[in-house]
């Protein structure tokens, strides 16, 4: 049996978190560090190293929580970063006014962007100015409403780094989820063509030998021949129809770009979408022909069913007033703002007046069945006839005002 072919998971931000725990423990080693080189210059020197090991032990003990974005909660984000506020209004109590208007560094120097980072790399660049304002608040206020140039630099380097950190990680997630859904198409692609080949190599070639002794044997086996070749029609349109299963997105920041699967709403529900391609590749058989794009053709679940019905009374029409032996062809388009189902037949056509006296007559069909449900849809139901040369029905529905 072959193999079948599965979406691997994957996380191209994962080497940043890795980075980003990196940071945080080098950066508390240089800052415990410059302390060291200078703590005889410091006014209350006592305070800052009971801040710097509360520190370190608070790097240490929380590495994991950078770990990736599951573990990285909002929780610890407003916790790590109440601890590098703490310390940039600590300096003023500890150090001496002379270095601190000197451009001396805060108590937890660099180590203060690795918070900033975490907010960047768990929400985004929105996430990321947020949490730069507040460094940047708590810097101003540290020296005293009046920061110097190089306090400036610094915070303005920051506030600018990571929201395009932020801005990078919310685009590597969206090209990740497009990359999968990629490779779940050529998954289900491979899947299908060998489904495909199964099916020919055995169900089809049954149907059409059944559908061809039928026809030669006349009665009764005639009648079995042509079920068993709208069968036939019918199966290897479902084949080579290109139905795709459900998408696999990454629909929580908590996870991260980790992509996981999420069911595509049923046929019956009345939320979210569904493939319109579904809803009308039954129709297909002997005497009717099906032509649809190759990917998903998503409306509101209302919208797909009151269109649906809307070519099934077309072809309800094709089948009463067109005769036995007519053929009929549905196509389906996708135009981005709009979806456009047109429905053909090779009948006799309809004489010119001919709806208008239905109408009066009582006859509501082509009126309600179709007009009235794609006028309630905020859309168009276009009738062309000629007669010897078959009818057209060409429906419209503008993806924007369907609900």
């Amino acid at each position: 049996m072959a193999k079948r072919e599965r979406v691997v998971r994957m996380s191209v931000e994962q080497p940043l978190w890795r980075a980003l725990t990196a940071y945080r423990l080098l950066t508390m080693v240089y800052a415990v560090l410059l302390f060291l080189s200078a703590f005889r210059k410091f006014d209350h020197p006592g305070v800052a190293a009971g801040y710097l090991g509360g520190l370190a032990v608070w790097t240490v003990v929380t590495h994991r929580k950078v770990a990736n974005a599951a573990a990285c909660t909002k929780r610890f984000l407003g916790a790590d970063l109440t601890v590098a506020m703490a310390g940039i209004l600590l300096t003023p109590y500890a150090d001496t006014h002379e270095r601190i208007a000197a451009g001396g560094p805060t108590l937890p120097s660099i180590w203060t962007a690795g918070s900033v980072l975490a907010f960047a790399l768990k929400g985004g660049w929105r996430w990321a100015g947020f949490a730069s304002t507040f460094v940047a608040a708590a810097n101003i206020l540290a020296h005293g409403g009046e920061p110097n140039r190089d306090t400036l630099h610094n915070v303005l380097l920051v506030w600018v780094a990571s929201i395009a950190i932020g801005y990078v990680v919310e685009v590597a997630r969206a090209s990740e989820a497009t990359l999968a859904r990629a490779l779940e198409i050529e998954a289900a692609t491979r899947e299908r063509e060998r489904l495909a080949r199964d099916i020919h190599d055995g169900v089809l070639q049954v149907l059409a030998m059944v559908q061809r002794r039928g026809t030669e044997l006349g009665g009764e086996a005639a009648e079995l021949g042509r079920m068993a070749g709208e069968q036939e029609v019918a199966l290897r349109t479902l084949v080579s129809s290109g139905l795709l299963p459900a998408s696999r997105v990454s629909r929580d920041e908590s996870l991260g770009a980790l992509v996981t699967a999420y069911e595509v709403e049923e046929p019956g529900a009345d939320e979210g979408e569904l493939d319109l391609r579904t809803l009308l590749a039954p129709h297909a058989g002997s005497r009717v022909s099906f032509a649809e794009p190759g990917t998903p053709v998503l409306l509101p679940v209302p919208a797909a069913k009151e269109l649906a019905a809307a070519v099934g009374a077309a072809l309800d029409n094709v089948r009463r007033h067109a005769g036995d032996g007519a053929r009929a062809w549905i196509l389906v388009e996708d135009w981005g703002d709009e979806v456009i189902v047109t429905v053909r037949d090779d009948g006799p056509g309809i004489p010119a007046g001919r709806l208008d006296q239905a109408a009066g007559e009582g006859r509501m069909g082509v009126a309600l069945s179709i007009r009235g449900r794609l006028r309630d849809l905020g859309g168009s139901a276009e009738l062309v006839s000629v007669p010897g040369q078959g009818t057209e029905v060409e429906l419209k529905v503008p993806r924007g005002r369907t609900q």
